[in-house]
């Protein structure tokens, strides 16, 4: 079935890069159910939704940190093993409880439908990224997946990130949107001179305004009218 009329790619556009957690998916279940594992390997409490949300976004050694600090500190074994050992409970399981934002599916369909480019810039590890993509069907529609692994130690908000997923499609920079959630999004595309959106219903860590995106969406139809105004 072609797009909606209204759905229309404008002639500047090309690509639209997504972040993953808080952007597209909820995540949020699945990591905690992670870490509560870890913490418990511990004999430390578990964590809560709102703590977890506001350790996501800096990749998989700072949420793991952020948990360990809130419930006692990083260990005597250090913070390698305790993330090896978080991947360990997370990887093959990143699926299981994290929801698709509502939209998320058909706006990266119809975006592919009306000839947009698209990838995933995330500082998730590349492993899970994909194991949730193919677990909602997005990869059949996401062209290229940077995740915070995928470059040693780059990582947004290093604006190289985004660059890279920008080389694997094939697009300038001013050919492409950024979707994010929180300030690490905005920042990554500010430092390419990317046109920054932020979803208003993600892990903002604070008020979405705060993040001065060039533009706020509170469900991802909204999307196709800020492309327009972008033309």
């Amino acid at each position: 079935m072609p797009p909606d009329a209204s759905h229309a790619l404008p002639a500047r556009i090309d690509a639209v890069i997504f972040d993953l957690d808080g952007t597209l998916i909820d995540s949020e279940p699945d990591l905690r159910a992670g870490l509560n594992k870890l913490l418990a390997e511990m004999d430390r409490r578990p964590v809560v939704r709102d703590e977890v949300v506001m350790m996501v976004g800096d990749g998989v050694p700072k949420l793991v940190e952020r948990a360990l600090g809130a419930t006692g500190g990083v260990p005597d074994g250090g913070l390698d093993a305790a993330v090896a050992r978080f991947l360990g409970f997370y990887e093959g399981a990143a699926a299981d409880l994290t929801e698709p934002f509502p939209g998320a599916g058909e706006i990266l369909r119809d975006l592919k439908a009306a000839g947009a480019k698209l990838g995933i810039c995330t500082n998730k590890p590349e492993a899970p990224t994909r194991e949730i993509l193919a677990s909602f069907g997005f990869d059949a529609h996401v062209d290229a997946v940077v995740g915070g692994d995928t470059l040693g130690d780059v990582r947004k908000p290093d604006p190289r990130h985004l660059a890279a997923v920008l080389e694997r499609l094939g697009v300038a920079a001013d050919g492409a949107v950024m979707v994010g959630d929180n300030a690490n999004d905005v920042a990554t595309a500010r430092g390419l001179g990317v046109p920054a959106v932020a979803v208003s219903f993600g892990y903002s860590r604070g008020p979405v305004a705060a993040l001065e995106a060039d533009h706020v969406i509170d469900r991802f139809d909204e999307l196709w009218a800020v492309l327009a105004g972008l033309a």
